[in-house]
Order: structure tokens, then C-alpha cells, then sequence
């Protein structure tokens, strides 16, 4: 997929409706957060296989600051940025940074004044267009974050410039296979109801698109890997209030929400008594994919990415860069 079919084949993109969107939902949030934590124990086991001491970390799209602690272990003498689009979530973030602000006390004083003397500096930004100085950081880590931006091909270049060369970029993403069985249960009930097929799952990019957009945006020796993860309800309902919990539709302001309810403004959404219909067979459709030992599952196609910021070929004004260990390659004939 090239960044022109990124550009045209995902929905507009509404960054204040998915600001509330977030907003909204920050103080549910934490009740399905052991998936990014789960997610997040396993980029840390990647990074066990990685050689990189940063002097400064942001972590993009940082949410409620669930990350903020295990980064600090990790790192203690990096100071830790964060920056996500939700004002709610960056205000629990920052009562989560202050609620564990003891462990500094057990620092050498220049190790604090390093840290600075309120946790992680926070900002309220969008991924494709951060408030920070070209090359401001050496380690930018983004856990189950870049998949709410419809413009991936805008966001790695952004990253890209945050960085410094040789920077590292750690992250996490969902690929298309997530929310499959509510996706087809969508379709079932749109075609036995004759309504007109419409989105209610994010398109999710696909890993190799992703890993091409990375090269494009000026990052080296990208590593991909994904796996799939299941979860398994005891009922539909259960099932869709998490989604709900999860989900963010930036483009969803005239379909119906996630849980089947109308997210209707104006004549483009469905009617009360439709909706409600729509909403039963989606109930009766998910009870249908029960499996043998009675649950119901949900799949999750999880992405890993990393790669590090390339060394310009160009300079500002234009000459061309040499990298030392370049010089006297032969060339393929």
C-alpha cells in the first residue's frame, strides 16, 4: 500500500472527535488496559535484544502513563516525555506520575534534577505534528497507539524528525485481522437486513505496508513481526463493551457505534426502531460464534515495529552525505 492509497482509502480524519472520543472515555479505560500492558511486557522482551541507552525517551500516544514506570526502570537516567491527543488521559497521566513520585527521593540529587522535579514532561499533541525540536529524542517507544491515526505515512516522517540519527523506534499497532468476528457478524446482519454495508472497525494498516511506510520516511533496518492474540467473553454484551471501551472512530460522527447503538447526527443515521433491531441480530450473531467451551472470541492481530533513523543523504543545503564506512564498497555490476 502506498502512502497515496493510505491517503485515499482510509476516512477523513477528525482529530478533535477522536480527542473526545478519548476524552470520554479515560476514566473507563483502565478497565481494558491489560491489553497494552500485556502488549507493552512484550516490547520490553524485544528490547532485551536491543543495544540502545537514550538520553531522552518520548513515548507517542502515552495514554494514562501506564508505560511511565517500567521506561523509567529501564532507562533511570533518561528523562521520559509523553505526548498524547486527550486532555483526559494526559490529566490521569499526570496524577499517575506525581502518585509514584517517592522513588526519586532515592536518587542522587543530579539524578533528580535530571528527571526534573514533576515526573514525565507531558503534551497535548497530535502524532504528525509534535511540539518538539528536530532530533529532541533518542528513543521514541508508542504501545497500541498509532493504529487511531488514519495517516500513518504522516506520523512516521514526524517520528522520523524527532529523532536523532541513529535514534530507535520502538512501536506497537493493530493489523487488519483485529475485531475479524465483530466484523463479520456486522456483515452477516447488514446483508440478512438489507442495510448498505458500512465501516465499524478501524481499517488497520497491514505490517508490510507499514514497514515500507518506515523506509520512506527516511528509517533503516526495519524489524517486523506480528502474532495474534485471542480473547474470550462469556457473552456478547461483555464482548462489545470492551470494544467500546477500546475503540475510536474518528470517522464514525453519522454510523452506528461500536455496541450497535445510533451515533446519529442528522438524517445520515439510522433510525431508533432499525437501530434496535440492528442491534439484536448483532447480539443474536455474536452468540452464534460461540465455541465449543461456550465463549465467545475476539481476535487481535498485534504488529511490532523498530528501526533506527537513517543518516541523511542530504545536507540542509543540499550536498550530498558520504557515510565513512560507504566509501569504497564496490558497487553491483
Amino acid at each position: 500500500m502506498s502512502s497515496n492509497s493510505v491517503k485515499s482509502g482510509r476516512p477523513a480524519y477528525d482529530a478533535g472527535f477522536l480527542r473526545r472520543i478519548f476524552d470520554r472515555r479515560a476514566a473507563a479505560f483502565g478497565e481494558v488496559s491489560f491489553l497494552p500492558r500485556e502488549i507493552a511486557q512484550r516490547m520490553r522482551e524485544r528490547l532485551d535484544f536491543i543495544k540502545v541507552e537514550p538520553a531522552r525517551i518520548l513515548d507517542a500516544g502515552c495514554g494514562a502513563g501506564d508505560d511511565f514506570s517500567a521506561l523509567r526502570e529501564r532507562f533511570p537516567e533518561a528523562p521520559v516525555f509523553g505526548t498524547d491527543l486527550s486532555h483526559a488521559m494526559l490529566a490521569r497521566a499526570t496524577a499517575r506520575a506525581g502518585g509514584d513520585a517517592s522513588w526519586r527521593r532515592l536518587l542522587p540529587a543530579a539524578l533528580q534534577r535530571a528527571l526534573g522535579a514533576h515526573g514525565p514532561r507531558l503534551a497535548q499533541a497530535d502524532f504528525a505534528a509534535l511540539p518538539f525540536a528536530a532530533g529532541a529524542f533518542d528513543f521514541i517507544w508508542s504501545n497500541l497507539a498509532l493504529q487511531w491515526h488514519p495517516r500513518p505515512d504522516l506520523v512516521f516522517p514526524e517520528w522520523q524528525r524527532a529523532l536523532k540519527v541513529g535514534g530507535l523506534l520502538m512501536f506497537s499497532t493493530l493489523g487488519p485481522d483485529t475485531l475479524r468476528e465483530l466484523r463479520g457478524a456486522y456483515a452477516e446482519v447488514e446483508a440478512a437486513h438489507g442495510v448498505a454495508s458500512r465501516p465499524h472497525v478501524i481499517d488497520f494498516v497491514d505490517m508490510h505496508d507499514l514497514g515500507d511506510m518506515l523506509v520512506e520516511s527516511g528509517f533503516e533496518i526495519p524489524v517486523m513481526d506480528q502474532e495474534t492474540l485471542t480473547i474470550t467473553y462469556q457473552s456478547p454484551e461483555s464482548l462489545l463493551a470492551d470494544v467500546r471501551r477500546w475503540g475510536a472512530y474518528p470517522f464514525a460522527r453519522t454510523l452506528a457505534g461500536p455496541a450497535g447503538g445510533s451515533r446519529a447526527a442528522g438524517a445520515g443515521g439510522l433510525a431508533g426502531a432499525l437501530a434496535r433491531r440492528l442491534h439484536a441480530a448483532l447480539i443474536a450473531a455474536l452468540e452464534a460464534r460461540r465455541r465449543e467451551d461456550g465463549t465467545i472470541a475476539l481476535t487481535f492481530e498485534v504488529i511490532y515495529g523498530h528501526a533506527w533513523k537513517a543518516v541523511p543523504r542530504k545536507t540542509a543545503e543540499g550536498y550530498g552525505v558520504v557515510r565513512l564506512e560507504d566509501i569504497g564498497r564496490r558497487r553491483p555490476t
